[in-house]
């Protein structure tokens, strides 16, 4: 499986749809919140070349964008192979 790591918010609906689409693939993930914890924020923006908005989203460390990209993705047919499933 691959490593899934997401930064994100409580308050943020695009977050919140992420998850639901990473949930229905029943991979696991580390969350990142950066409402909580303020000092992860400058970390997701430096790992996201500066990229500011939740959520931001890592597979094995690469950053594949928003949750727009990540259902982009899915709907490409690309996001299995990328999280480990067949």
């Amino acid at each position: 499986m691959s490593q899934i790591e997401i930064y994100s918010s409580p308050l943020c609906g695009f977050c919140h749809a992420a998850k639901r689409l990473l949930d229905s693939k029943s991979v696991s993930y580390t969350e990142y919140n950066v409402l909580t914890d303020p000092k992860l924020k400058p970390e997701m923006i430096e790992r996201a070349n500066g990229a500011r908005t939740v959520p931001q989203i890592f597979i094995d460390g690469v950053g594949i964008g928003g949750c727009d990209d990540l259902f982009a993705l899915e709907k490409a047919g690309k996001l299995d192979g990328l999280i480990g499933k067949s």
